[in-house]
């Protein structure tokens, strides 16, 4: 019997020939898209900058002038000065517009969630978590944001002063005492380090500190802004080692306190009186409203907010104390003050804390100069209509703390260190350590506690003299100074 090829065959070529007809149309449908999208951005006003090299951008000017800590004098203010407090340009691969000032912060920020939406590094979402708050929004962010507010209400923080009193008088008795010598030379940056960390876990969030935990979590820091590429050696694939073994850490950690709520294994007083942000945190996952990743990303993400950022702002309210004698006299004063209506053996309290307004002016003086942060990154969510340009959609927008902490615009002579000028209210959005809107640092009462108390002790009980006055500070990932800051200090009594 003969086989008829030509049916099939002739089946066989339509079917090819549709296939390429479906794909060449798909390709032709993906051209004229892209170039309609390429058309509706240049019909539009996009702010004036230069895009730099193809993907590069500016990424190395920019990374260069951060890492020196010069990011507004070498990239920032010369970009203003050609351009405008609004340009664009071209960093990581994406697409930017860099706005500045108190009017850019306040539209940015106040329009989270609507307007724009956070936008970390691949690097830093990974390694801080997923299910973390910076990464979260709608509900699921001002329900995680409610529970962390909920730990530093009044009530919490007045519980919590005592606890931050004696961690800080204990640590800088173990660190401070000359054991004989006359005085003793210390890395304050690095102290305050290690401070801030054990602050953060014991007494805000109930944990213990194992010895070298804050090594592995600086390992984890330590790739949070490098190439997310995992080969052997790179800084990413050694951070991501140590996100691994906090995690284990931490998930034992939460499985023996979710033990202890669960079974009773703690005395009904005892668990009233546990205000802990972990409790709170444990309290909802057994309610189902939170999961257990959900709980050890916004553990591992709240320590890095808090104890980097608040070490180096004390680290520099000393720096500028010891540059200004004046300004320390007046605090000198006002700590005294305080002292002279209380006991010998009478620890702080949170109303003692409020009293110490001078102080906080100097430390505020202290992060606007040397801000904890450069700013951070949005995302545009759809076409934005500012400042008479259009911020196209998927665009990022970079807002920074120099763009006004550094402007005459809101500070009259900014280069000049004057705490006096937070006598006044300031300008809303001008000053901006942590951030605003619904993005604002959630743990900034427990930042100013730790600045406040740790500064009371130390000038209260130590005489001290900063080492090198012009120690140069970087930036690798966040600002310090280069040497960990040398202090000479030995107790008054």
């Amino acid at each position: 019997m003969a086989i008829d090829m030509n049916f099939p065959l002739s089946n066989f070529t339509l079917l090819l020939s549709s296939i390429f007809f479906i794909i060449f149309f798909s390709l032709l449908l993906k051209q004229y898209y892209k170039n309609v999208h390429k058309n509706h951005i240049t019909k539009k006003k996009l702010p004036p900058g230069e895009m730099g090299l193809p993907w590069l951008g500016e990424t190395i000017e920019f990374y260069k002038s951060q890492k020196k800590n010069k990011l507004f004098e070498e990239f920032v203010e010369p970009r203003i000065e050609k351009y405008g407090k609004t340009f664009k340009t071209r960093l990581m691969g994406e697409p930017t517009i860099v706005v500045c000032g108190a009017k850019a912060n306040m539209f940015f920020m106040s329009n989270e969630f609507k307007l724009v939406i956070s936008s970390w590094p691949t690097s830093s979402v990974e390694l801080m978590g997923k299910n973390s708050i910076m990464e979260k929004k709608g509900d699921i962010h001002r329900f995680l944001r409610g529970i962390i507010s909920s730990s530093l209400t009044s009530t919490s923080l007045d519980n919590m002063v005592p606890k931050i009193c004696n961690t800080i008088q204990s640590h800088l008795y173990i660190n401070c005492t000359s054991h004989g010598q006359v005085d003793r030379t210390i890395k304050l940056y690095h102290l305050t380090k290690s401070l801030t960390f054990k602050i953060v876990f014991e007494c805000f969030l109930g944990i213990v500190v194992k010895p070298g935990l804050l090594e592995t979590f600086e390992g984890v820091l330590e790739g949070a802004f490098s190439p997310p590429f995992k080969f052997p050696g790179s800084k990413f694939s050694r951070a991501t080692s140590a996100r691994t073994k906090v995690q284990k850490f931490l998930v034992e950690v939460i499985r023996e306190k979710r033990n202890e709520i669960e079974f009773g294994r703690v005395q009904n007083e005892e668990r009233k009186l546990d205000e802990s942000l972990l409790s709170r945190l444990v309290k909802a996952m057994i309610r189902g409203e939170v999961s257990e990743d959900e709980v050890v990303d916004n553990v591992v993400l709240l320590v890095f907010a808090a104890h980097d950022t608040t070490s180096f702002a004390i680290a520099m309210t000393f720096r500028m104390l010891a540059q200004h004698p004046t300004c320390y006299s007046l605090l000198l004063q006002e700590h005294a003050n305080i002292m002279s209506n209380k006991r010998l053996d009478e620890g702080l309290s949170l109303e003692d804390t409020k009293k110490m307004k001078y102080t906080w002016q100097v430390a505020r003086e202290s992060m606007r100069l040397f801000p904890p942060i450069f700013g951070s990154f949005r995302k545009a969510i759809a076409d934005i209509e500012f400042d008479g340009f259009t911020i196209p959609k998927g665009w990022k927008v970079l807002w920074t703390t120099y763009g006004t902490h550094n402007s005459p615009e809101y500070f009259k002579e900014p280069q000049n260190f004057d705490p006096s000028r937070f006598e006044e209210p300031v300008q809303p959005y001008a000053f901006i350590p942590f951030g605003g809107g619904p993005r604002l640092c959630a743990g900034y009462q427990l930042a100013k506690l730790n600045i406040l108390i740790f500064v009371h002790y130390v000038v209260t009980k130590y005489n001290w003299s900063l080492v090198d006055h012009d120690e140069p500070i970087v930036m690798d990932p966040l600002p310090f100074p280069s040497k960990g800051m040398p202090i000479k200090i030995s107790p008054k009594f």
